[in-house]
């Protein structure tokens, strides 16, 4: 399937504010447009890539969402990073030009594949989208800092406290609720990326929601003290930037 398939273009995309198309003008959208091929749809527990595979593209989610994940040597799974529309797949294969980790679909998704050589070529003809690419280079990094940061300084309520915080940032972003969504990674997954037990990940959501922070619904989160989880989730990233300086 090409990309004369589908009718979504740069130009006209709700998330292009956060994805490479930012800050180019109509001219270099147009040029952008023309080099990026829509995929067809990947249901859920689809492969997008595999570790170890050749670097050829990066790949910007168009919608629903994945995860990215290490296998390590006696076979564990552990998740880097979950993945939603506007963000950018392939950033860890550029030194190697393999990819480190695997990234496969949490629900029915769909990419906008960015041959790299052709973008490369592109970023030399346009400044904007140069330093659009390596503006989300060090947000990924930035991001994979974070994680490290909260993993090895923080208590179990406030990793999964900052996490809560950050979707709902997140969903902001790209035009959702940040009040009420629903969670495509399993409580399990969850745990897996925060370094928690899917018991533990029960539990807390239970406490919180009799602390009158949050309702559960299945994979539905309400976020109902707004102000309060903001306020804490806000001191804690000021917190852990602190610790990055």
């Amino acid at each position: 399937m090409n990309k004369m398939d589908f009718s979504i273009h740069c130009q006209s995309c709700s998330f292009s504010h956060l994805c490479l198309p930012v800050s180019l003008d109509e001219n270099e959208l147009k040029t952008l447009d023309e080099i990026i091929e829509r995929k067809k749809p990947l249901h859920k527990h689809d492969l997008l890539v595999e570790a170890q595979s050749k670097f050829k593209s990066l790949y910007a989610v168009r919608s629903g969402s994945f995860k990215s994940y290490i296998t390590t040597s006696n076979g564990q799974e552990q998740i880097v990073g979950f993945h939603l529309p506007g963000d950018l797949i392939g950033f860890d294969a550029l030194s190697t030009q393999h990819h480190q980790s695997s990234a496969t679909a949490l629900e029915t998704s769909m990419v906008c594949e960015v041959p790299y050589t052709t973008l490369e070529q592109m970023a030399e003809r346009f400044p904007t989208l140069r330093k659009q690419i390596m503006t989300c280079m060090s947000d990924d990094i930035k991001q994979g800092q974070e994680l490290m940061m909260l993993l090895n300084k923080r208590k179990a309520e406030e990793r999964l406290l900052y996490f809560l915080a950050q979707l709902s940032q997140r969903f902001s972003e790209r035009g959702f609720s940040d009040k009420q969504f629903n969670l495509s990674m399993t409580r399990n997954e969850i745990g897996n990326y925060l370094g928690l037990t899917v018991e533990t990940i029960s539990r807390l959501l239970t406490r919180f929601q009799k602390e009158n922070l949050i309702r559960v619904d299945g994979k539905l989160i309400e976020i109902i003290d707004y102000e309060t989880i903001y306020n804490r989730s806000q001191g804690l990233h000021n917190d852990l930037l602190i610790k990055m300086a």
